[in-house]
């Protein structure tokens, strides 16, 4: 089965078309400004792959009600489009992915993979916030979580790089423009730090993460910011480009070797919720054996990763620098007789939306 696979993301999109055996045997990679792909673009990229049998669509919103992959019908597209509130970011970005494929390919059947449904089974005591009962029900509020796919896959292959093993205790770290973990024991998620929507957890690129909900009170009450203003600079004005004035790390790292105090404040920062959050998601497992590092700042970071496991000793989390430093994807870098050992795996949601795909499709009644 010839699956085609849209990934939208904040700034790009990426096209990949997977053969059975996984190879890739095509790849478009576009740029999205403001979530947006231009619909003529993708259908010129779609049509130059040749036979699709299948298009396979990232979602980032499932909500209750989607909680494993699904085939795409018009009921399904119009309850995608009443969750666009909880991810506006992304989900009408990728929906207006899926219009234009599906106009490219008529007749080729489109599958929704979610982001939220990997969440979907985390514990009570994880899922629930400590609101009335009354909010919860009326209006579905719980923790959704976020990267399921990343998470899915990072969390498969850094267990098949360690042996393979069940029972394993892994914490998933996707780390990249948005950025969260994942306590994650044989394939389901445990815990995890996004929340109702992606802003809650760790510091992000332009993303504040989690606030004291007091704060945005005190602003709109005291500060007379109001709901829209705070909305778009907490999602986009906020987290490193709020706190060092750039969102790319990469730059940040570089300003700080260079003595750059404003861009030395937005590491540690970061660091500092990061490490306390790992530890968080180790307590919710009762240990931990296998840590990943994935996505485009965990992937390319040498310094983010080597100063977050600095902080973690205690959990028996060790790197080695020359193994560290080194570029090739999917490889261990932990140093040896550490209690947990850290593996940095390749961001790869394109080989668990195929893996999704195919479930869905071999199930489906003839």
């Amino acid at each position: 089965m010839r699956i085609l696979v849209a990934n939208a993301g904040s700034s790009s999109l990426k096209l990949r078309l997977l053969e059975p055996d996984d190879r890739v045997a095509a790849s478009v990679d576009l740029s999205a400004p403001g979530s947006r792909a231009d619909a003529g673009a993708i259908e010129q990229a779609v049509r130059g792959f040749g036979r699709v049998e299948v298009a396979g669509h990232r979602i980032v919103h499932g909500g209750d009600r989607f909680t494993s992959a699904v085939r795409v019908d018009g009921e399904v597209r119009r309850a995608l489009e009443e969750l666009a509130d909880l991810a506006p970011l992304h989900q009408q970005a990728s929906l207006a992915v899926l219009s234009a494929v599906s106009a490219a390919l008529p007749g080729v059947p489109a599958v929704a993979c979610f982001d939220t449904a990997f969440h979907a089974r985390l514990p009570e005591a994880a899922a629930t916030y400590a609101l009335p009962r009354a909010w919860r029900e009326k209006w579905k509020i719980r923790r959704y979580g976020f990267h399921g796919l990343s998470h899915a896959h990072a969390a498969r292959r850094a267990v098949e790089l360690a042996g393979g093993a069940r029972g394993l205790r892994v914490i998933a770290a996707h780390l990249g423009a948005g950025a969260s973990l994942a306590a994650v024991v044989d394939g389901r998620s445990l815990d995890t730090t996004m929340g109702f929507t992606p802003l809650e957890g760790l510091v992000m690129a332009t993303r504040s993460g989690s606030l004291d909900p007091g704060l945005v009170l005190w602003l709109e009450q005291h500060a007379g910011l109001s709901a829209g203003e705070m909305a778009d600079t907490l999602e986009h004005g906020s987290g490193l480009l709020g706190l060092g004035g750039t969102a790319d790390m990469r730059e940040l790292e570089h300003r700080a070797n260079a003595g750059d105090t404003r861009a030395s404040l937005a590491l540690e920062v970061y660091l500092h919720r990061l490490r306390g959050s790992v530890a968080a998601m180790a307590a919710a497992m009762g240990g931990l054996d296998v840590l990943v590092f994935t996505g485009g700042v965990g992937e390319h970071s040498t310094l983010v990763r080597e100063r977050a496991v600095s902080g973690l000793g205690f959990l028996g989390v060790s790197i080695d620098s020359a193994r560290n430093a080194r570029g090739a994807p999917d490889r261990e870098i932990s140093a040896p007789g550490g209690a947990a050992r850290v593996f940095v795996v390749e961001a790869r949601e394109d080989l668990e939306i195929t893996r999704q795909v195919r479930v869905l499709m071999a199930n489906a009644p003839d």
